[in-house]
This record gives structure tokens, sequence and C-alpha cells, in this order.
């Protein structure tokens, strides 16, 4: 079955860098556009960063273009974030995410704060 394994998330004052990854199984990896949503409780989920199949094509939110940077590693099946000045506006938790056949398909998020 698909699985999808966030990790890499804490706590980083303002203007630091994080490094998220997405550990991908149960699917042809390679196969799919890979994004990253965030979420801020009370709030919907927001689409972060898509990446397509192959990495050559890469989308972003308005709010972290020019900040934030989506990646893949299709050898290893492993899907990155990395996000460099960050504000306390980034705070949210961070999610995996995938479409199969119009099913949607989440890791279990990994919380992101920022905060001095």
């Amino acid at each position: 079955q698909v699985q999808l394994v966030e990790s890499g998330g804490g706590l980083v004052h303002p203007g630091g860098s994080l490094r998220l990854s997405c550990a991908a199984s149960g699917f042809t990896f390679s196969a799919y556009f890979m994004s990253w949503y965030r979420q801020v409780p009370g709030k919907e989920r927001e689409l972060v960063a898509t990446v397509s199949r192959a990495g050559s094509i890469t989308n972003y939110a308005d709010s972290v273009k020019g900040r934030f940077t989506i990646s893949r590693d299709n050898a290893k099946n492993t899907v990155f974030l990395q996000m460099n000045s960050l504000t306390s506006e980034d705070t949210a938790v961070y999610y995996c995410h995938v479409r199969q056949v119009s099913i949607d398909y989440w890791g279990q998020g990994t919380q992101v704060t920022v905060s001095s």
C-alpha cells in the first residue's frame, strides 16, 4: 500500500533553514508528481510546492517562491523540501502528498515551528 513518511521538521529561528524529506513506498514513485502541503490549525491545507515525475518542472505557492525548493531522488523514492529564510508565517504541519487515479494519499505530517 502507499506509504509516505515525512521527516526533518522541528524548531528553527526566524531566518533559519530546514530540509524536509518524504520517503515513499508502495507505488512506482517515478511515475507520479509529488507535492508538499502545509496546514495551520483552523485553516485549510495549503499547496506549497509540486515537482514533476523527472524533477524537471516545479511549481510553488507565491508565499514561498524564492525561499523553498522542492526536489526528488527517484533512485531513493524520496522527495525533499528545502526551506530557507523561514518566518513565523511558515509555522505549520507539512504533509507529503501524491494523487493516484483521483485518490489522495498523505503522510502523517511533520511539524515546523519558526520562533525566536
